[in-house]
């Protein structure tokens, strides 16, 4: 039996991503992100009809990942020196430069717990923009403020976009999902 229903985003983590020279997609060991807030990611690509004996005949769809937020609570410094790409000085002081102009690739891991079992994602080539300095003066109560990161989720060159944990996701494969990066293994076809 599946789930019915998700809420409740959690166990945020992030793996540095590097193409080696002879196209290799690797990945290090996931680490987290604690305090997700939430995460919001729509679709991006086109949808062409092409017209013909008055109908629409045929249909292409370009499917060119997602793109949207991830609201944490706080961003990790090992993130913002791993992937953002600042600096810590010799008085560990994270600095930021005008000179580094691309941020480190990475694969995003995240779940949403369901009625049945947690519902685990990974998208396998993320980039992320520098968040927006805020917050704001304290009142009667303290209401903690929460950091943005604009998301991109390319496809890789390869095509791979996303992966998802489904109601026949395997034992080892659920339990191992945050130990290393889940890579998709073809079904053996009978023939």
């Amino acid at each position: 039996m599946g789930n019915k229903v998700k809420y409740n985003l959690k166990n945020v983590h992030a793996a540095k991503l590097t193409k080696t020279a002879d196209g290799e997609y690797t990945y290090e060991t996931p680490k987290a992100i604690p305090g997700a807030v939430s995460i919001s990611l729509d679709a991006e690509g086109d949808s062409s009809p092409f017209y013909a004996d008055g109908i629409v005949y045929f249909r292409s769809t370009a499917n060119n990942g997602y793109s949207g937020d991830l609201e944490i609570a706080l961003i990790p410094e090992w993130f913002r020196t791993e992937i953002l790409k600042e600096a810590l000085d010799k008085n560990g002081v994270l600095v930021e430069s005008a000179t580094v102009t691309e941020m480190e690739k990475f694969a995003l891991l995240f779940e949403f717990d369901g009625d049945v079992r947690c519902i685990r994602h990974v998208l396998y080539n993320c980039s992320a923009s520098r968040p927006s300095i805020e917050s704001e003066t304290k009142e009667d109560a303290i209401e903690p403020g929460t950091e943005k990161l604009s998301l991109t989720a390319d496809p890789r060159e390869d095509g791979l976009v996303k992966s998802r944990t489904g109601d026949a996701t395997d034992e080892a494969t659920y339990n191992n999902w945050y130990k290393n990066v889940y890579i998709p293994v073809a079904k053996d076809t009978v023939g």
